[in-house]
């Protein structure tokens, strides 16, 4: 039988695993799924219509897929939020749940991998996406519909504008202002942010060889130091840097950007 705290309020339309703990004063609404090993602490919300995966921790105050601060949304309709497996939400970080606009909105859901961590007072807004071993710093806040991709960090106090995407492992340092694309693999610094080369102690430590890490510091020249526009810049990249995983990737994100990347 779950451990459950008899100060917490757990709606009797929650679904919870044998072995999940509630603390004290948290409150589980309807339409809630929490997995195996979960561990809610005290004073923790989570939010009608969200899903946790396996082995999830919430610290003090921690509240999860709570209603959108966004005023399209429909008062006291059901958003989503879907949360995978072994992620860690320190004491106050807030995610909010999926908008609802109208009925063709019912699909949309804020989403968030696995083995991910977001430390205290971090806020992820509605509709984001999150891969898998995401790190976002203390009060780093990411707008909506923002995508952040596998392995990526976030700085302390940095915030990203709504639609922009991070690339995966990349580095956005503390007290960032991101408003455009930040691309993978690469650093990013400022108020407003610049790209200030490749993450290299990060791609060494992911088990990038020194073969690849050469590529991609040959790409970031092409982009950032040859004087190209984007466009020219992929044309170069595509006829002097081999084919290559991490060329191609870095390719197909700049081509999918719709903000722009971060020069």
């Amino acid at each position: 039988m779950p451990n459950i705290h008899p100060t917490a309020l757990v709606d009797s339309g929650a679904v919870l695993a044998d072995d999940v703990e509630i603390g004290p004063y948290s409150i589980i609404e309807n339409e809630v799924t929490l997995g195996p090993a979960c561990r809610i602490g005290p004073h923790c919300v989570i939010g009608k219509g969200t899903v946790l995966g396996a082995d999830n921790r919430t610290f003090s105050g921690a509240q999860l897929g709570v209603a959108p601060q966004d005023l399209k949304h429909i008062a006291d309709a059901t958003g989503h939020t879907i949360i995978g497996d072994h992620n860690i939400f320190r004491e106050f970080v807030t995610v909010s749940s999926g908008t609802v606009y109208g009925p063709e909105d019912t699909g949309k859901a804020t989403r968030i991998g696995s083995h991910c961590l977001f430390m205290a007072c971090s806020h992820v807004a509605h509709d984001c996406s999150i891969g898998d071993r995401v790190i976002m710093a203390n009060s780093s806040a990411l707008a909506g519909h923002v995508e952040v991709q596998d392995a990526a960090t976030i700085g302390g106090l940095a915030g990203v504008h709504q639609f922009c995407r991070i690339g995966t492992m990349a580095f956005i340092g503390g007290m960032a202002r991101v408003n455009m694309d930040v691309l993978p693999y690469m650093i990013i610094e400022g108020h407003p942010a610049h790209c200030y080369g490749p993450n290299v102690v990060g791609l060494t430590r992911g088990g990038f060889s020194k073969e690849s890490i050469a590529r991609i510091r040959r790409v970031y020249r092409i982009l950032y130091r040859s004087g190209l526009n984007t466009s020219q810049a992929l044309v170069e990249i595509e006829k002097s840097v081999e084919e290559s995983e991490d060329r191609n990737v870095l390719l197909n994100f700049i081509r999918g950007s719709q903000r722009g990347i971060l020069r």
